[in-house]
């Protein structure tokens, strides 16, 4: 029986959605997955990603989704 406080790692939350650990750091760096880190690690809460499996969430609150710099080049000013 899953605790609703049952805390993931990026490769049992893998096997949990059948899907390449790389897919679930591209939907992290999307913003598209609900997670957080632990140090340089992520973690996934298994109520929140539930709820996003079905659909509930809806698209993450900005002030949840992983802050990332745009790579490339500068705007010129």
């Amino acid at each position: 029986m899953a605790s609703e406080e049952e805390i993931l790692t990026i490769s049992e939350l893998s096997a949990h959605l059948r899907v390449h650990p790389t897919t679930i750091y591209r939907l992290l760096r999307e913003g598209r997955i609900p997670g957080f880190r632990v140090g340089s690690a992520w973690r996934f809460n298994r109520a929140s990603i539930e709820k996003w499996e079905h659909g509930e969430l809806g698209a993450i609150e900005a002030e949840l989704a992983p802050r990332r710099k745009p790579k490339g080049r500068k705007a010129k000013k």
